[in-house]
């Protein structure tokens, strides 16, 4: 069944997507908005274990491909890796856009996500999407340092060769990013750059008033 737009973007009229690139501050700004205007956070990456459990390897190949270990894992080529992760965005997608619905019925929810342009026109209005973004660099590394990453950063390190487990995932990375930092940038969307000067309250009170959260 295939919905068109309007229909969609009626249904999500209570969402408000950050979307953007790796280590823009997507996850932390979403967080902190949560908190201040107490708001439901839906975090896309950490449902995936979820989606996972109930898709199906006929229909979501890419989110049922199976690894023995680090090595096969980043063993493959960039554009093996790059494919893999974008089908299984694509994948996850359908999961995603019926649990959005459902949740935001009655209540306002900021969704932490990854959305491409093309996505973005087809799932909701531009007051209600804020794309943080980053220079696509030295990813792997920003990654392994987080936190909430700690699991990557295991896996990552338990490689054979560790420093060629990084640098393919990083040029994966980089390749799946740089476009589309450029075209955010390009774009008539919002959008808000992390840099060294920036601060995470400075980041979203920008964020808050371009989604009208404050007066």
């Amino acid at each position: 069944m295939i919905f068109q737009d309007n229909v969609i973007k009626e249904y999500l009229k209570n969402v408000y997507f950050v979307a953007g690139t790796p280590c823009g501050g997507k996850t932390t700004i979403s967080r902190e908005l949560a908190k201040r205007h107490n708001l439901l956070v839906y975090d896309v990456d950490e449902q995936f274990a979820n989606h996972q459990k109930i898709s199906n390897a006929t229909f979501q190949p890419a989110m049922n491909k199976v690894f023995k270990d680090a090595d096969e894992f980043f063993g493959r080529t960039v554009e093996e890796y790059r494919k893999w992760l974008i089908d299984n965005t694509r994948e996850q997608l359908d999961y995603v856009l019926l649990d959005l619905i459902r949740l935001s019925q009655n209540q306002i929810v900021v969704c932490d996500c990854h959305l491409t342009m093309e996505e973005v026109q087809t799932f909701t209005e531009p007051s209600r999407i804020a794309f943080l973004i980053k220079e696509p660099s030295n990813i792997v590394d920003e990654y392994c340092n987080r936190p909430d990453h700690q699991d990557f950063r295991d896996f990552i390190n338990s490689a054979s060769d560790t420093e060629r487990a990084k640098a393919v995932c990083n040029e994966t990375l980089k390749s799946l990013n740089e476009n589309h930092y450029n075209a955010i940038r390009d774009s008539d969307y919002y959008w808000v750059e992390r840099t060294p000067k920036s601060t995470v309250d400075e980041n979203v009170e920008k964020v808050e008033r371009h989604f009208g959260f404050t007066k």
